[in-house]
């Protein structure tokens, strides 16, 4: 969904081929769009990425995370540039010195959240001294369904990792680590009311990029009452990754979760969803403090039957293809998009991209 977005998005400024495994996912594109060539392959199988990828100047990845580590890593040694979106568990730094060998620019993590999160924090970074960073993020459907009261905007594998997967925090200085779905908090939005807000493992680079902040977290939002439902999934062992015993099978309790749930979580085509983000920057100049908050809300776009997690998401990513196009950003090696914000040209940039597309950070 978010991949088609980002190749619809780019077809009328360049020559654009996307490639997918399922043969209905690439005939919807060429639908929306007959200009973009489509091409059926299973990327799991890397033998052949030399010869797919030789005609292209740059390759984007919007793939599942528990296959991002590993095509990134090909898509390096292949030698092109590349941008990904896919929210992979591995440390995307560990490519960094491969990436310089082969002469690649690899900009990771260039989505929404994580993404734009890292982008303004990479900003202000630059004009005080940071002492306290939150960012918190939802994707939701409008129409509130029971008993889940959510769909899956991007892969619902993904999802149910954000649940299982320890949180990493920063407080008083230190490295914390909380179970997702843990420090469960309400909020407030205008748009769409009450939501909550709890820990999930978003800050991902930004941990290691900004060791000097003290501060810092990240919290997923939906509608009341799913953390507390989803917790009761996950205690009751139904994320439990070892296979168990079954009428004479070894079944994986996480991988039939993740079947039954991938049916109810499923975002229609047309399901009217919503995005919903808030990001605040604390930090002193002198003895001045500074608190720097950044909101968006966008919602499912009728015109184009784009969701707004795939808009969020995908024209953040397309406007990082831009400014690799424009030469804005030239350095070699893996760099998350704080390294984009320490740029004010990069910075505004991106953002008068996303305002063109309709998609608008306001500034408080």
């Amino acid at each position: 969904m978010v991949g088609r977005a980002i190749a619809l998005d780019l077809a009328p400024h360049f020559t654009v081929t996307s490639f997918d495994v399922h043969e209905q996912h690439l005939q919807l594109l060429h639908k929306k769009n007959p200009s973009i060539q489509t091409k059926i392959a299973d990327l799991q199988k890397h033998s052949f990425y030399e010869e797919l990828l030789a005609p292209y100047d740059l390759v984007i990845m919007a793939v599942p995370g528990f296959m991002g580590f590993s095509t990134l890593r090909q898509v390096i040694l292949c030698g092109k540039n590349v941008i990904d979106i896919s929210f992979f568990p591995e440390d995307a730094h560990h490519l960094h010195h491969l990436a310089i060998e082969n002469n690649v620019t690899a900009i990771v993590d260039c989505g929404v959240a994580p993404g734009m999160s890292n982008l303004i924090l990479g900003r202000y970074n630059e004009e005080m001294q940071v002492s306290n960073f939150e960012a918190y993020v939802g994707g939701l459907p409008k129409v509130r369904t029971k008993p889940f009261e959510y769909k899956a905007p991007f892969s619902p594998v993904d999802v149910i990792q954000e649940y299982i997967r320890p949180a990493r925090l920063k407080e008083n200085g230190n490295i914390v680590i909380k179970p997702a779905l843990s420090d469960c908090e309400l909020m407030q939005y205008e748009q769409v009311g009450t939501l909550e807000a709890f820990n999930t493992d978003g800050l991902r680079s930004l941990l290691f990029s900004f060791p000097h902040i003290p501060n810092m977290k990240e919290k997923t939002m939906r509608y009341p009452g799913h953390a507390a439902l989803i917790t009761q999934f996950k205690e009751a062992g139904f994320f439990n990754e070892e296979p168990i015993p079954f009428h004479g099978a070894e079944v994986s309790p996480l991988q039939f979760a993740s079947h039954l749930l991938m049916k109810q979580w499923k975002l229609g085509e047309t399901e009217k969803e919503l995005t919903v983000m808030r990001v605040i920057v604390d930090g002193h100049t002198g003895k001045d403090f500074h608190r720097v908050e950044y909101n968006l809300f966008d919602e499912y776009d009728e015109a184009t039957q784009t969701s707004s997690m795939a808009r969020t998401t995908g024209y953040t990513c397309t406007a990082a293809v831009h400014l690799l196009h424009k030469n804005m950003f030239t350095q070699k090696g893996v760099y998350p998009p704080e390294f984009l914000g320490k740029n004010k040209d990069c910075f505004d940039f991106i953002m008068q991209h996303l305002k063109k597309r309709g998609v608008h950070w306001i500034k408080s």
